[in-house]
């Protein structure tokens, strides 16, 4: 008879009690009761967000683009463009010392807003990990579950065919035995 969700469950946990985690004994818990150990960890994980937090991971998104790279440029070029040829007015003279303000202070503000937005992807990436880590544990306890039960299974069906064998046999030594002898 194959072995049932909560035999195996308590064998392995006699067996590796002290081993287990705190994490390992609720995916056994689920495994024991067949509940759901996958979840989608980034869903979750933005539903709650603050405001602040959605705010870096736009700013991020947008700052990361090729677009805002492309227009960001444009618009350097365009600053010294009009500087060094002074069309309109020398606003920032050669060697742009506003211009290098300006990047500092864009480079001051969004480096935090970035990593704080990395931080958080980064978070996001651990919980998945350690998500996919429960999914396989219970995955290799259903594997081990069905091994066992294949392992029945097999035996199950040598037990029969041993039978059957067995009873061909003494159909074959009953034919054998009731045969008339032959003339001589």
């Amino acid at each position: 008879m194959p072995e049932t969700r909560i035999e195996t469950a308590r064998r392995l946990l006699e067996k590796e009690l002290e081993h287990l985690s705190q994490e390992e004994r609720r995916v056994v818990e689920r495994f024991i009761s067949r509940g759901r150990v996958a979840r989608n960890v980034a869903t979750e994980f933005e539903d709650n967000l603050t405001l602040g937090q959605r705010v870096a991971d736009g700013f991020a998104q947008v700052i990361g683009s090729w677009r805002f790279i492309i227009i960001q440029t444009v618009l350097l070029a365009l600053w010294i463009a009009l500087n060094v040829t002074a069309v309109i007015f020398h606003w920032d003279p050669y060697p742009f010392i506003l211009l290098n303000l300006a990047m500092s202070f864009q480079a001051a503000y969004a480096a935090p807003i970035l990593m704080m937005s990395q931080n958080r992807h980064a978070e996001i990436e651990h919980l998945q990990a350690h998500n996919d880590y429960e999914v396989n544990l219970k995955a290799e306890l259903e594997i081990e579950q069905l091994h066992q039960k294949f392992d029945a299974l097999r035996d199950q069906s040598w037990v029969e065919l041993v039978h059957m064998q067995q009873e061909q046999i003494e159909m074959l030594q009953r034919l054998l035995a009731e045969r008339p002898a032959p003339a001589a």
